[in-house]
């Protein structure tokens, strides 16, 4: 990718989880205790796809919020931290049917489980983390959290039927583009923030504060979305852990190119479109190169800045310590971070 600005160093937000580090812990073991209430005989499997080397930015955020509105609620099976083992076990089992979308090789570094055992299955290991996911909703007994993670689940799979329904058409909107991501990506974030504060409305917390909450969930989850549409165009597979260049190749039209279609493009729109839908992989890097000098990329970051700073503003409505100024410094490092690729 000559010429393209490459973010070589890996988001690490792994300061912001010190504070709940042992809570963060006890959710990884739980995570991998799951695997034991599948059949022997697909053990494996389901290890394999829940041993993620992933940043568990989901989970963390259900036990920071946790923190910052009142506390862990630690019932056995019905409090934070089974929460956080179901936002993240929906989330795992998204990947695996994204990367059999996308025909992805790499996540995390490591081979995805449709490189290992092909797509038939993959699907269905898939459709067992979605059910176990939604099995672990019913230790729960207030039907509001049942029906918000039914909702947010559903709103996921709907968003990936909408955003490959809409692969290699050029007349995406950028507001169609963002209520896609808003469900395949935000959803989880806000069910995850949102949540969590209600859990400990009886502590305290206001309604407004749990809107303040889904409020800040979401804006951050559609600003990295966005940052991560971004690194498919600048990042590195070395540096992301994931196969890059996937998007204009599976014909994803994600901001940093909306933004050049909006445009007047005059005699370059049908070279443009041809190269979208036609080209090669040399014509995508000619494409990049465009996405570049008309500003494509720059203006996905002034996007991403937006959401995080309205992010930020919206804990201002939560009681001040040092978990809320947690969950303020993830939009900010996330902001420091992106300006990387506008320069």
């Amino acid at each position: 990718m000559s010429g393209l600005p490459v973010v070589g160093q890996k988001l690490d937000l792994k300061q912001y989880f010190a504070g709940v580090k042992p809570d963060l812990l006890d959710v990884e073991e739980r995570i991998k205790r799951q695997a034991r209430e599948f059949d022997p005989a697909i053990l494996g499997y389901i290890e394999y796809a829940l041993e993620s080397k992933g940043k568990r930015i989901r989970p963390a955020l259900v036990l920071l919020m946790a923190r910052a509105t009142g506390g862990i609620d630690t019932t056995p099976r019905a409090g934070h931290a089974n929460l956080a083992v179901i936002v993240e076990m929906i989330h795992l089992a998204t990947l695996v049917h994204d990367d059999i979308m996308d025909g992805a090789t790499k996540r995390r570094g490591q081979p995805t489980a449709v490189a290992k055992w092909g797509a038939e299955l993959s699907v269905l290991l898939g459709d067992c983390l979605f059910a176990h996911a939604l099995k672990l909703c019913t230790h729960f007994e207030e039907v509001e959290i049942n029906r918000a993670i039914a909702d947010a689940s559903r709103e996921v799979c709907s968003g990936e039927i909408l955003q490959t329904q809409r692969r290699f058409d050029l007349k995406l909107t950028i507001p169609e583009y963002l209520k896609i991501i808003s469900m395949k990506t935000g959803a989880l974030f806000r069910v995850s923030t949102e949540l969590s504060a209600f859990i400990n409305m009886e502590k305290g917390i206001t309604e407004e504060q749990r809107q303040a909450a889904r409020v800040y969930g979401d804006c951050l989850g559609l600003a990295y979305q966005i940052y991560d549409d971004c690194l498919d165009i600048a990042g590195t597979e070395n540096s992301i852990g994931k196969t890059t260049g996937t998007d204009l190749e599976k014909g994803k039209l994600t901001l940093p190119l909306l933004h050049v279609l909006q445009q007047d493009l005059g005699a370059e729109k049908d070279a443009i479109a041809a190269m979208i839908l036609h080209g090669n992989e040399s014509d995508r890097q000619k494409l990049l190169q465009v996405v570049l000098e008309r500003g494509g990329l720059k203006y996905s970051v002034r996007k991403i800045q937006t959401y995080l700073e309205e992010a930020v503003r919206a804990l201002d409505l939560l009681p001040p310590g040092e978990f809320r100024e947690a969950l303020q410094g993830i939009p900010s490092a996330l902001i420091s971070h992106v300006g990387n690729l506008a320069k």
